[in-house]
């Protein structure tokens, strides 16, 4: 597959439409491009695809957890480097570092501030013209 590398795309793999929707509503405003998948293996096979320049990931997907669909990720040289942002609304302690261990950039939990994220995905990933 030969997607084209946008560094203006976001990559959300969310089964939750409502949130979904607050990340679509968020964005409008911006330059980014977001792109959505509903599962882990959805998210794993859009990565390859489109080759982002951010994901956003739930930890609790279906199909494959947002920890595998991550380390998944990871193998593809194209993607190692790609900042990936896990989100989770049963933050245990210590799921951070399983997260990061797991491939993510950063950590997230639910419920978060929309203003937060988006500050986040600015650092992580500036908007481009």
């Amino acid at each position: 597959m030969s997607g084209i590398t946008s560094d203006n795309t976001i990559l959300y793999v969310e089964d939750n439409e409502l949130n979904r929707k607050i990340v679509r509503d968020l964005l409008k405003r911006t330059t980014y491009t977001l792109i959505e998948a509903f599962d882990g293996e959805a998210g794993v096979a859009k990565a390859v695809e489109a080759k982002p320049g951010l994901i956003l990931m739930d930890i609790q997907l279906p199909k494959i957890s947002g920890m595998e669909a991550m380390r998944q990720i990871r193998l593809v040289p194209e993607l190692a480097a790609t900042p990936i942002v896990a989100i989770t609304s049963f933050a245990l302690s210590g799921d951070d570092q399983k997260a990061k261990a797991a491939g993510a950039t950063a950590y997230l939990a639910k419920p978060y501030s929309p203003l937060d994220l988006l500050a986040l995905i600015r650092k992580l990933l500036p908007e481009k013209d």
